[in-house]
């Protein structure tokens, strides 16, 4: 008798707590416009548009693009509609970054709109991959991943590499005039005198090429150096290994 009630017992409570069957697909219940979305985040950020709404890697959870006006965030919305997560959603076994994954996809741009006439040519002119590189010559990180870009172009042939000079002035208070006298004569090898710590001659002609690259940078959202522009679209930040390139390269090329 005591077993029958305990069991009896459980059931009650199995139904009281059921969620209705969507462990499976939560979305056949639990829906979220990018209409509601906006009306829910207009008091908590006013001038902040959502521009998607789909399901999170995690369940229970809504993932929200939300453009700032300078680029795309993430943030995350559970199924109760009132708790906003902002941070990021990590993968424990492979320690793969997810969130960081998705901003990438949403912050693409549109590689035909950058203008490659004032940039520095490393690698061949005409190759079949074009990358482009927003560098610093002041900046420290923009210095190994200076020199990861040299040890790719002797793995892939076929790739070229636009350096576009992005001085970061309040950091780097020399780097404006250094980029400027890059730029006066678009040379790689004065590029690669600052890297090694070399002085170089003050610029030889008044040009507009860096301020006209400063506005491009923050144009596409832009904020630090390096970063790389994939094939894809996709803007790569901080330095990478040369391997890990290649492999960013193949993804790029392989869903276009």
């Amino acid at each position: 008798m005591m077993a029958f009630l305990a069991v009896g017992f459980f059931y009650d409570v199995r139904e009281a707590f059921s969620f209705g069957g969507c462990d499976e697909n939560c979305i056949s219940c639990h829906k979220l416009s990018v209409e509601e979305a906006g009306q829910l985040l207009k008091d908590f950020a006013p001038t902040a548009k959502v521009e998607a709404v789909q399901q999170a890697p995690s369940k229970g959870l809504w993932e929200i693009t939300i453009n700032t006006g300078k680029n795309n965030v993430i943030a995350y919305l559970d199924y109760s509609k009132e708790n906003l997560i902002i941070g990021s959603i990590v993968k424990i076994k492979t320690k793969k970054n997810l969130t960081e994954d998705r901003l990438t996809e949403v912050n693409k741009v549109n590689v035909s709109t950058i203008p490659l006439k004032n940039s520095i040519l490393m690698g061949p002119k005409n190759a079949k991959i074009q990358l482009i590189v927003f560098t610093d010559p002041d900046c420290p990180f923009c210095k190994q991943l200076h020199g990861e870009l040299k040890a790719l172009l002797e793995k892939l042939k076929d790739v070229s590499i636009h350096i576009i000079l992005f001085p970061l002035t309040k950091l780097h208070p020399m780097s404006y005039k250094h980029s400027k006298a890059i730029a006066c004569e678009k040379s790689l090898k004065l590029l690669d005198d600052v890297f090694a710590g070399k002085e170089i001659p003050e610029p030889k002609c008044e040009t507009s090429v860096i301020d006209d690259n400063i506005k491009l940078a923050e144009g596409i959202g832009l904020t630090g150096t390096p970063a790389v522009v994939m094939p894809d679209g996709r803007v790569l930040r901080g330095t990478f290994k040369a391997d890990d390139l290649v492999k960013e390269i193949e993804k790029s090329t392989h869903k276009k």
